[in-house]
């Protein structure tokens, strides 16, 4: 009976189990997908033939002016105008998009009129608007407007060739086109991205060419060299100038031999090798920005070609070998450098809209002192935590740590807001680790934790890696350096985020949920560091739900509700003796 139980279960038998090893697996069958395949080649077949046996093609003819002097010159000013305009086009077109992101109106607005107006008008009309500029201007002036001073003058037509009325009309309408692409891919990139950016004390400039840009290039990318394989057809257009670009050099030999379709060809099959090159490029480079993001890596020369010609050809990857310390144990204990800082908060309040989140909020955290915040979703616990470092302004009241303001300087009974530059030094000293880790995913572990150090402290590329992988070490993330954050558990990547936010030796940590995003069974890694951490001496302010947690790491629980305080007490007072009722009822619900 048990052997026709195992039969029947489909369970090997013992003997069975031993015999595995000697069969083989028979792939499924798929009719279907091989008469479809059959098909296809059928028809390629039929295709070909028929193309390369007419001899209505004129393939002799077409062997003969491929390569033809004229149609290479034609060929060269066709690669010319397509690489020429789509470099001035996208530099143009990233301008752009920033500035239609940009808080200006009016640098937005702008933004917005330009690239509507040249969406609006056709190519070719503003190739021959260009053409005829000499018309409405017979100089060019290079001076003071509204003045008579006057550095450079030169004359409209003799300076505005075919070729260089071709080149500005292509930029300028390419411009219009690829700036809208830039921005879909600024957009693409998620806000936790640039709200832990700007938490790093990254410059807008740093953000925008080491953190956004590269994620956004992956939805750049596809439609941006569509669009460049579209410019290099649509320089034909420039016939209109009687420029000897390829196709119009094309047109001159079978108006004069009428030898259409031969001519014809030339041209398409040099589109053809011009496509298929800018495709090859886009594949390679496409998958350069996708690391990270995949499992699969270049093959090591494309990859080393890549490196050159990115942003790390002035900055060597961190996953190059290193005499740094790489296989250090876990080390118990943080020691930051700093001293804990004191905050201070006194009056908050934070409105969105008619949604009142922070109400008279007024807390002290002592240096050096641990405290959890606790309270029902929507109390305003998260704003009051991103207010400490200024990632929210507040509408009135004031934050200060060791006494200085974040994002105000005081002068008189005036308090006057700060440029980002000085935000963003004085926010060094105030660490965020977030929900949702937002690490950058096309960085590994190590570049992560130290991006912040090498461009906001100013450390030396080995002084930061020797500190990072201390810290990865510290963390237990010692083998984990050159890895991906996709490659990571979510307990592992809040332990890289927590080693990021403490490169800069903060005075004062702060830790939004730090374990809601994780999965039970790797929350206790994470609460290990923080209860380290808590015993560094670094100011630690964390928003939680864990309350044993709390319970056991706190020196003062706070409760917040409907974005006020009510209460704040040592967690055994707390606990055991909570004075206000609201407090009594929330315990009883989550002990």
């Amino acid at each position: 009976m048990a052997s026709a139980a195992n039969i029947d279960s489909g369970a090997p038998t013992q003997k069975g189990a031993r015999d595995l090893h000697q069969l083989h697996i028979v792939p499924a069958r798929h009719p279907w997908r091989v008469a479809g395949s059959l098909l296809a080649a059928t028809v390629i077949a039929i295709s070909l033939h028929s193309i390369l046996t007419n001899e209505r093609w004129g393939w002799a003819l077409f062997a003969q002016y491929f390569l033809s002097e004229p149609v290479i010159a034609g060929l060269d000013r066709t690669l010319l105008l397509t690489g020429i305009s789509a470099i001035l086009g996208f530099i143009l077109g990233g301008l752009l998009a920033f500035a239609r992101v940009s808080q200006s109106p009016l640098l937005s607005g702008l933004s917005w009129g330009y690239i509507w107006l040249l969406r609006s008008i056709p190519l070719i009309v503003l190739l021959l608007v260009l053409n005829n500029l000499g018309y409405l201007y017979a100089s060019i002036n290079l001076g003071v407007p509204f003045t008579d001073i006057l550095w450079l003058q030169f004359d409209t037509v003799q300076t505005l060739s075919p070729f260089t009325v071709a080149i500005i009309g292509l930029s300028l309408n390419q411009a219009a086109f690829s700036s809208e692409i830039i921005r879909g891919g600024i957009l693409s990139v998620d806000q936790g991205q640039h709200e832990a950016a700007a938490a790093l004390g990254l410059s807008r400039w740093r953000q925008a060419v080491h953190i956004v840009l590269p994620q956004a290039m992956r939805a750049i990318l596809p439609s941006g060299f569509n669009e460049i394989i579209g410019l290099a057809k649509a320089t034909s257009i420039v016939y209109v100038l009687a420029l000897p670009e390829l196709f119009y050099t094309v047109q001159v030999i079978y108006r004069r031999n009428l030898e259409v379709i031969p001519l014809l060809m030339v041209a398409t099959v040099w589109y053809l090798i011009i496509m298929i090159v800018l495709s090859t490029i886009q594949y390679f480079i496409e998958h350069y920005y996708s690391r990270g993001a995949r499992r699969e890596t270049l093959p090591p020369l494309v990859d080393k070609l890549f490196r050159l010609i990115s942003r790390n050809a002035l900055q060597p990857r961190a996953t190059e070998p290193t005499s740094i310390i790489s296989d250090r144990k876990p080390i118990a204990g943080f020691e930051t450098g700093r001293i804990g800082g004191e905050i201070e908060i006194h009056g908050v309040n934070k409105s969105f809209g008619s949604l009142k989140v922070l109400d008279s909020v007024d807390l002290t955290v002592a240096s050096g002192e641990v405290v959890a915040i606790v309270g029902p979703s929507g109390a305003g616990k998260s704003t009051l935590l991103r207010t400490i470092n200024h990632l929210e302004r507040v509408n009135t009241g004031i934050i200060a740590i060791d006494s200085e303001l974040i994002g105000y300087e005081r002068h008189g009974d005036a308090l006057h807001e700060l440029k980002e530059p000085a935000i963003r030094r004085r926010r060094a000293g105030v660490g965020m680790v977030f929900q949702n880790f937002n690490l950058f995913p096309h960085l590994t572990a190590l570049e992560n934790v130290i991006e912040a150090p090498i461009s906001v402290a100013g450390l030396s590329r080995e002084e930061a890696i020797a500190q990072a992988r201390d810290l990865l070490a510290r963390v237990g993330l010692a083998d984990k350096a050159d890895a991906y954050p996709r490659h990571l558990s979510g307990g592992q990547q809040q332990r890289v985020a927590i080693a990021r936010a403490l490169a800069l030796r903060p005075k004062v940590l702060l830790f939004d949920e730090p374990t809601s995003a994780l999965d039970p069974e790797l929350v206790g890694e994470v609460l290990d560091v923080i209860k380290e951490l808590a015993k560094s001496g670094t100011t630690l302010v964390i928003v939680t739900h864990e309350i044993g947690f709390a319970r056991e790491v706190a020196d003062r629980i706070v409760f917040m509700e409907a974005g006020k305080i009510l209460e704040i007490a040592p967690p055994e007072r707390l606990f055991s003796a909570p004075s206000h009722s609201r407090t009594a009822e929330f315990l009883a619900k989550v002990l």
